[in-house]
Parts: C-alpha cells; structure tokens; sequence
C-alpha cells in the first residue's frame, strides 16, 4: 500500500478530493493522511499530489504486519496476558516486573 501524509491544509484539500473522486483505489482514509492502494493508478494519484503540493505531502510504501511473522514469540505472549490481567489499570511495566514478559525498555531498544 502506499501511505500519503498531508502537511498543510491546502494538500489535505486536495487529499480529501482524490479520495472522494477515486474511492476505488483508497484503502483507508485518517484525516491527514490515507492509505492507496499500491497499483499504477495508486501511485498516479499520490506522485500528483506531490507534484501539486511539494514537501506538504509524503510519500511511503508500507507493508503489511504479519503478527506471526514480524514479531517475536515473546512480544505477542506478552501482549496476550497483559490484556488478560485482572485490573485493567495496571501499567505494563508493573505488569510484567517479575515475570517472564519482557521490560518494556527492551522492547523499546530491540528492532522487529
């Protein structure tokens, strides 16, 4: 898919126009930025918009995360019982000092 970021509310008009006139080739919209669909007409679109507005708008490929591909064993058992512990307010840090889940300055430091 390829992911367009607006900067300026000028490119953000512009934006919401390409997506309401081309609904076909958009996979999600967010406002300031949308996601297209990664087909010549995706990029037709996206390299207008930046021909149009310069720097207000980015441009990026993106790919698809896979949970059980991009990430660690660890990270989703981790996330998992987190989300099943008993109170809902405990922070993650709290949570998870003491157990086999890793810290969260870990997590921060390590790359997928």
């Amino acid at each position: 898919m390829l992911l367009v970021v607006t900067y300026a509310r000028a490119a953000r008009q512009s934006l919401r126009n390409v997506c309401d006139a081309h609904e076909d080739c958009v996979v999600r919209r967010f406002g300031r930025a949308a996601l297209l669909r990664e087909t010549e007409f995706g990029a037709f679109q996206a390299l207008r918009l930046r021909e149009k507005h310069g720097g207000d708008v980015q441009v990026e490929r993106t790919a698809a995360f896979n949970e059980f591909a991009d990430a660690p064993d660890r990270v989703r058992e981790a996330a998992q019982a987190y989300e099943d512990r008993e109170a809902a307010s405990t922070p993650y840090a709290k949570f998870a000092a003491g157990r086999e889940h890793p810290a969260p300055e870990t997590m921060r430091d390590s790359e997928l």
